[in-house]
């Protein structure tokens, strides 16, 4: 690497000069150091020129050096859009430039920036979209994609290892500067468990790269071991949602953040200058930090705006870092500020005041600043340089508040942001609180994180407010009206210059969010964090109002990118095993994956379909089992069980005897079916409930809830992993039963349908019901899980064969039996199942009744039906297809099977009301295309007077 580029020690708090490392860029090969990010390396490496611009592919160098802006968007591998300047440096990495013909150097596309003045903001609603929708989707959206794209996604890419974790605290305070370690102590010294995070590798905030401040930073993180303290560091606060949600990325683990009070203490936002070509590679705002944390010299010969004290003392630290400074622009008469700026010139250095910066000049070839034009007191002067550095001020970062509902206001007086309406678990500390001056942030930072710990009951007193500084020079200063001609841009994300928001105006759109839209302004990767204070100001300058009036647009979560891995979690799906998986392998069953259960499909090798028809018959022929180990189990105890029950479900349970079983449907308040079940009164106080394999953990949630909301005596337990249940169905069942030893009664006027018994079956403990979905005799048994091997090779010992889901699923459809969330949706009603029959008409309350009493006397726009068609038709009718009336879709088909046993396709379907009736007929459109009109059955295909179930 060029030796003049990097600044000797102790330049450099990040870096590890001991440890070279080599990467890529564009194919040619760069070196850096241990601790810097690409974009650092690659200054370092004299290369300026990093990605090309969104729209008119013009050169882009780093802005902010923080992550902050989209200039440093870079392809690494087979990841695109990884922000340069965040991303840390590893031995090999190989790097490209994004949205380029050819690479960063060389990019054909950049012939669009000649093109500009035909491109006006909005033309691509006028010239591209015509009477159909045809020219754009086939002819100019391809263009556009492919000559805007950000960067190329890898479909073969591999897994990645993204990580979730719960965490919950009593403070989370978001940045970890001056206020926001002080709030961190504070709150911990009361008592209170703080999370501390920033997204800076260390803490300290702006002090780690600003001047002289090393007393205020040992200061600073003086107490953050505490043990009340965790700190996360390299870590981003991405939104603030409901309830004190709060996500935290840090690489790829995702932090759920629960907290009850929370502190935000993120600083401010540096603001860029508009002027024409403002976006040339080398004009920066982060010069201090490319010199204190990477050692990087950022230029040779630098022009300083200095807006505040902060650009002063940035032109300080560049002198001192050998940069010769060909001026100091300060932007009007301040003495303030020129008194800060006095010992430079001092030293010789040109100050200019009351300046305004013109236009900047870029290099033939690379594109680079290599002037800047600027106007002052004495006329137009030319400043040959190769780095500006801007500080034109900076917004607070009241994205989370924002997040959280807070309002945003801007005082036109004093060009200062507001806050206000923000929740009480709010508290704001530092720069986001408009406090600037390091000792009253301290001490703001202290009566914020104090001021938390009282929320939450610790006695502490509360510091005194701090002072409200006059701290005009450390605010935004307003930007003096640029050449609406040139290429002055505003959204660097999106390529728009002032000219565009000048013209969305002119095209009527006056309002912010309105020309937000219109124009696309602070949509991009940076969220309008640079673009929407100067948007809001040109807006207002064109309608004749204040910023105050006009307002800046809401900032919505994310606060920054999430990768759609880091969101899905990890690719590991989790997988349950029944206590008879062994059984089924050794049977040879076709093991499928039905949520995160295994379950056997058939057993046995060849044709499928002969399989299943086989298994079919043993049912309904002979005797076979089924592992129902899946349903959901709960164990509902307590003097109000039944109570509780009666409750939660829409038939009557308060009266239900013991030893019955009794079906249940639940409803939620919308009054629509969640699930289903049954409910074994084993004593006055217990009841032994199942629930659908799918709906259990959510069954238990909401009886979990309910419970403290009713404030009930009853005890929920989910037991669905203790028990397994092995359904044994056919003809024979009762005679296969009565062969194993046991002392439970099993006749038929001893053991009736709907009823349960508890006791010893082939000397295996044993809850059984007289239940079943095949329409045959059936006797489920519920036996703990370590005796389930034991029964399953009791009952194959006397000559029962096991049969798999998909047997199952004809059997119970012939019996035209529903199954929750198949057959349903998150809008049926018992009503539209034609289920009214377990709605209790005695009960004056259940969960979901008051919602379905009033969906009632509205009437019914569907109904599910039962139907049959020629077994030809079962490649045509699938689920899914639309069930038609007058070429108009009235519902769609929810199960559909060839039966084996009637010799008929069979199915079940949503249909007009007046459709849905036994012997009618309706309209289904089949895959193909074609309707078919199909015939309506009564409630079952098979035996439908229930005769074989009694055995």
């Amino acid at each position: 690497m060029p030796e003049h580029v990097r600044l000797p020690a102790p330049w450099g708090t990040r870096i590890h000069r001991a440890t070279p490392l080599r990467f890529s860029f564009d194919g040619k090969t760069l070196s850096g150091l241990k601790g810097d990010t690409v974009a650092s390396a690659m200054l370092a490496s004299g290369r300026w020129v990093f990605s090309r611009s969104f729209k008119y592919h013009r050169p882009r160098g780093p802005l902010t050096m923080c992550g902050q802006d989209s200039n440093t968007l870079v392809q690494i591998g087979s990841e695109p859009n990884v922000r340069a300047d965040r991303q840390a440096l590893t031995e090999g990495l190989a790097v490209n430039a994004q949205n380029t013909s050819h690479n960063a150097d060389r990019d054909r596309g950049s012939l669009l920036d000649r093109l500009g003045r035909f491109l006006p903001v909005g033309f691509y609603y006028r010239s591209f979209f015509g009477p159909t929708r045809n020219s754009w989707l086939k002819l100019w959206e391809p263009v556009i994609r492919k000559s805007a794209g950000l960067g190329v996604v890898d479909t073969g890419q591999g897994d990645g290892n993204y990580r979730k974790r719960n965490l919950r605290c009593d403070v989370l305070v978001v940045g970890a500067g001056l206020a926001g370690c002080a709030a961190a102590r504070a709150a911990a010294t009361a008592g209170a468990r703080v999370v501390l995070v920033d997204s800076e590798p260390e803490t300290g905030g702006a002090l780690t790269y600003e001047r002289d401040n090393e007393a205020r930073l040992a200061e600073a993180r003086a107490g953050l071991d505490h043990p009340q303290i965790t700190v996360l560091t390299d870590a981003t606060c991405n939104g603030w949602y409901a309830d004190n949600f709060l996500p935290v990325i840090q690489g790829n683990l995702l932090y759920r953040v629960r907290a009850a009070q929370v502190v935000v203490a993120c600083g401010t936002q540096e603001q860029p200058l508009i002027f024409r070509n403002n976006d040339l590679p080398g004009i920066v705002t982060a010069a201090q930090r490319l010199m204190r944390h990477y050692a990087v010299k950022p230029g040779e010969r630098a022009v300083v705006f200095a807006g505040t004290p902060h650009g002063v003392a940035a032109a300080m630290d560049l002198l001192e870092a050998g940069v010769q400074l060909a001026a100091i622009l300060l932007p009007a008469e301040n003495p303030e500020l020129a008194k800060h700026a006095s010992p430079l010139a001092d030293q010789g250095v040109w100050v200019i005041a009351s300046a305004r910066v013109l236009a900047g000049q870029g290099a033939k070839g690379s594109g680079q600043l290599c002037a800047l034009d600027v106007e002052t007191q004495a006329g137009r002067e030319t400043l040959t340089c190769d780095l500006a550095v801007i500080d034109a001020g900076a917004t607070p970062g009241y994205q989370l508040p924002l997040h959280a509902g807070a309002k945003l206001g801007f005082d036109d007086a004093r060009q200062s942001f507001t806050l206000s309406s923000y929740p009480d678990s709010m508290h704001l500390a530092g720069a986001v609180a408009g406090i600037f001056s390091p000792d009253a942030v301290i001490q703001s930072g202290e009566r914020a994180g104090a001021a938390a710990a009282r929320a939450l009951g610790h006695d502490i007193p509360l510091p005194d407010a701090p002072p409200d500084p006059d701290a005009a020079l450390y605010r935004t200063y307003p930007v003096p009206d640029p050449d609406k001609a040139g290429r002055d841009f505003v959204d660097f994300d999106e390529d728009l210059q002032v000219k565009d928001i000048v013209n969305a105006v002119a095209d009527g759109y006056s309002e912010l969010e309105l020309v937000k839209r219109y124009s696309t302004v602070g949509m991009g990767p940076s969220q309008g964090r640079h673009s929407a204070l100067q948007t809001a100001r040109i807006v207002a300058a064109e309608t004749g109002r204040s910023v105050g009036q006009i307002g800046v647009t809401t900032a919505r979560p994310p606060f920054g990118p999430e990768k759609l891995g880091l969101l899905a979690g990890p690719l590991r799906m989790p997988e349950r095993l029944t206590a008879l998986d062994t059984e089924h392998r050794a049977e040879g069953a076709k093991m499928t994956p039905v949520g995160a259960w295994w379950r056997p499909l058939y057993y046995g090798g060849g044709n499928a379909q002969e399989i299943i028809a086989r298994e079919v018959r043993s049912v309904r022929e002979d005797v076979a089992m089924l592992d129902v180990s899946t349903l959901g189990k709960l164990a509902v105890r307590g003097p109000e069980a039944a109570a509780f029950l009666d409750r939660i479900y829409t038939m009557s349970h308060g009266k239900q005897p013991v030893g019955r079983v009794r079906y249940c449907l639940m409803l939620n308040e919308m009054g629509s079916v969640v699930d289903d079940g049954v409910a074994y009164r084993m004593a006055e106080d217990d009841f032994y409930v199942t629930a659908t394999t799918g709906a259990v953990d959510r069954v238990f949630s909401d009886m979990s809830w309910w419970r403290t909301q009713w404030r009930m005596d009853v005890d929920i337990q989910n037991i669905t992993a203790a028990f397994a249940g092995i359904n044994v169905t056919g003809p024979r069942a009762r005679e296969v039963l009565k062969s194993l030893e046991g002392d439970v009664e099993l006749d038929r006027d001893s053991f009736g349908f709907l009823e349960g018994r508890s006791g010893v079956i082939a000397g295996c403990p044993v809850r059984i019901m007289r239940i079943g979905f095949t329409g045959e005799l059936s006797y489920e048994l519920h036996t703990p899980g370590s005796y389930a091997r034991a029964l399953w090779a009791a009952l194959r010992n006397v000559g029962v064969a096991p049969y798999g889901l998909e047997a199952s699923r004809v059997l119970r459809l012939e019996k035209g039996h529903i199954i929750i969330g198949q057959d349903t949706d998150a809008l049926s009603t018992p009503d539209e199942l034609d289920m009214g029959w377990a709605l209790s008409k005695k009960k004056p309350y259940y969960l979901g009744k008051p919602a379905a009493d009033l969906r009632r006397s509205t009437g019914l726009s569907r109904k599910l039906c039962r139907f049959e068609a020629p077994l030809d038709l079962s490649g045509e009718i699938g689920e899914s297809c639309l069930v038609m009336k007058n070429g108009v879709a009235v519902g769609n088909v929810t199960s559909v099977l060839p039966s084996p046993t009637t010799g008929r396709l069979i199915g079940l379907a949503f249909a007009a009301p007046d459709d849905a009736v036994p012997g009618g007929r309706i309209a289904i459109r089949t895959r193909s295309g074609r309707e078919v009109m199909v015939r309506t059955v009564s409630h079952a295909f098979y035996d439908p007077e229930n005769n074989r179930q009694d055995g």
